[in-house]
């Protein structure tokens, strides 16, 4: 065969795999999303069926290690633009005093259940249970985003005990090499050379964000071209990846620093949203190399022992992380669910195991097996997810062990929903010092609200004997900050408020326009539709923005409020909401410069 019909054939065979790996990760993800199984599992199960053991289409599953390599790199990097200093100090009682926690103690007792289970030597059992403590931050990290609780307290915490995971692999990988029965690289460093390396390799790279990096995308940001941002972000990935691979470091510890020196950056978020895509491709092609390279011949032979074990992580992961968050100060509910988020075994396991085998560690079959086990222990994930959800409905009808308002003392206003929109009617009041009492019938709202000090009573501030013994008959404001996305502030519910508590100035977020007009002639004090005021911001903003003089901005927006208000009153007359449709703003019925308003029955049609 010539060069060139080899070079041809080489090439047809990429492309060949490359159709076959994209084709399965896109009908795969889409399958197991679409079940709410996560797109981690979607890989790995399509893996399993494009490997060599299965449908045999992707046959040298090995020549993906130096892409997956890079995917995880680029996972760490952008976990480390997401923690700027002054996030990392705040966080470190979680990094690394819960993180530290859980890392030993979990991996402890996974050690010893199966170094008890199994009667590996104690170097194999640490080499299998030290791995397992770690959890998957590609699969929780993604869950945590698409719930929208990445930063929340709840998020924040389970992302600082991620985040001492991942840094831990280090320390990990070390403990592996330094138990391995294959003789030593003479000229490979010895541990306390490797830390000293470790530490000034870090040293040298956050001298490099200060005075290299840093510059560069300031350069980058002033020419302003996106293609740019897109080489210089992966050139800072794939340069520090590539000097710490030739200094015999982590790689992953690299690109994690790396993201850290450009957390304070003004194009953090630019970064990460260019890297974003780069980093879900590598990703997905490790799941999938992960799935094509389990040996499914030991599974079949040991499935009731692979389902055991799986078992026996989950639990043992769930109740040491739900106990030590117990110990550091968390309530019992919040325990169990942080715990039953991190429970299954992550995917540096695979790393960790593939090490332990080639250091003679481990048998290939038993690496095989536990690296099942790590599939099988993401697989529950979804689901316990679910049994949290469950579990938070069930807390949120019930509100066990929560105060109540009875407990609170006399207040001049009470604030009923501390969502957003209470917590800043309920700061504006306090920065005057008026006393409130707070109520919410949310657990998880109460909860969050406490660990800032603020205390939230539960209770439906509906109920007229449940504001009574708020102290409603002696406050002067009662105000419904709740969204009413359920409904709940109706008509007749506010008017049994308005008749109990004739001496206060009951005040409504309403939820739209049609609610408005539900609570017409109602004796409240104050009325308005939830995203009035900001939207009318946004667009006197907007209109300057656009050129538009700022004393001609504020006419619109006068004459915008008084149009609205005509229609608002036109639609609450007739019940009908295309009534006054003739005093709203369109293409067609713009308002001139600098001419006065036209009344009503003048208003072109």
């Amino acid at each position: 065969m010539t060069d060139a019909q080899t070079t041809a054939h080489a090439t047809s065979m990429l492309l060949d795999s490359s159709a076959i790996l994209l084709g399965t990760g896109l009908l795969f993800v889409l399958l197991f999303r679409k079940l709410r199984l996560g797109a981690t599992l979607g890989y790995i199960v399509g893996g399993i069926v494009i490997g060599p053991q299965a449908l045999g289409l992707v046959t040298d599953p090995d020549r993906l290690a130096g892409l997956t390599e890079i995917g995880i790199a680029l996972l760490l990097f952008i976990v480390g633009l997401e923690l700027q200093p002054s996030r990392l100090w705040r966080l470190r009682k979680d990094i690394f005093g819960l993180g530290f926690a859980q890392v030993v103690i979990a991996g402890l007792a996974l050690s010893l259940f199966i170094r008890f289970a199994f009667h590996p030597s104690w170097e194999a059992a640490l080499a299998l249970g030290l791995p397992l403590a770690l959890s998957s931050t590609a699969q929780v990290l993604p869950m945590l985003r698409s719930a929208g609780i990445l930063n929340t307290a709840r998020g924040e915490r389970a992302f600082a005990i991620l985040l001492f995971q991942d840094l831990s692999i280090v320390p990990l990988i070390t403990i592996v090499a330094a138990i391995s029965r294959v003789n030593p690289d003479p000229s490979a460093p010895t541990g306390v050379k490797l830390g000293l390396l470790t530490v000034a390799a870090v040293v040298a790279l956050v001298l490099a964000g200060r005075f290299l990096i840093g510059p560069l995308f300031r350069l980058i940001g002033r020419i302003a071209d996106q293609e740019l941002f897109v080489f210089a972000g992966l050139f800072v990935v794939v340069a520090v990846s590539a000097l710490m691979h030739l200094l015999g470091l982590s790689i992953a510890l690299g690109a994690f620093v790396a993201g850290v020196m450009l957390a304070e950056s003004p194009y953090r978020h630019e970064l990460e949203g260019d890297i974003e895509p780069f980093r879900s491709l590598l990703l997905g092609l490790f799941f999938l190399s992960v799935g094509m390279l389990l040996d499914l011949s030991t599974i079949a032979a040991r499935p009731w022992t692979v389902i055991g074990v799986a078992a026996a992580v989950v639990t043992i992961k769930a109740l040491v992380m739900a106990g030590l968050a117990r110990g550091f100060g968390l309530p019992w509910r919040r325990s169990v669910r942080l715990g039953l988020l991190l429970s299954q075994a992550g995917e540096f396991g695979f790393v960790l195991f593939a090490q332990a085998a080639a250091g003679k560690i481990l048998a290939p079959e038993a690496a095989s097996l536990f690296g099942a086990v790590v599939v099988l222990s993401m697989a529950t994930t979804p689901f316990l997810m679910r049994l949290t959800d469950w579990l938070d409905r069930r807390g949120e009808r019930g509100g066990e062990g929560l105060d109540g308002p009875e407990k609170s003392p006399e207040t001049a206003a009470i604030v009923v929903g501390y969502g957003r929109f209470g917590q800043t009617v309920a700061q504006m009041l306090q920065a005057k010092k008026i006393s409130v009492t707070l109520i919410d019938k949310q657990p998880s709202m109460i909860e969050r609200a406490e660990e800032f000090g603020t205390k939230v009573y539960y209770g439906d501030g509906l109920r007229i004997d449940l504001l009574r013994t708020a102290g409603a008959q002696n406050a002067r404001i009662i105000a419904f900050c709740n969204d009413n996305g359920a409904g709940d502030l109706t008509r007749e519910a506010l008017a049994k408020v308005l008749d109990a508590f004739p001496q206060a100035s009951v005040m409504v977020r309403a939820f739209d326009r049609v609610h408005l007009m539900e609570l017409d002639r109602l004796d409240l004090a104050f009325a308005q539709r939830e995203m009035f005021e900001s939207a009318i911001t946004m667009g006197r903003a907007a209109l300057k923005a656009a050129g538009v003089e700022p004393d001609e901005a504020e006419r619109v927006e006068r004459e915008y409020r008084r149009r609205d208000c005509e229609r608002l009153e036109r639609q609450s007359e007739t019940g009908d909401l295309h009534a006054g449709e003739d005093r709203a703003f369109s293409a067609e019925r713009s308002l001139p410069d600098g001419e006065e308003a036209q009344e009503p029955d003048s208003a072109p049609r």
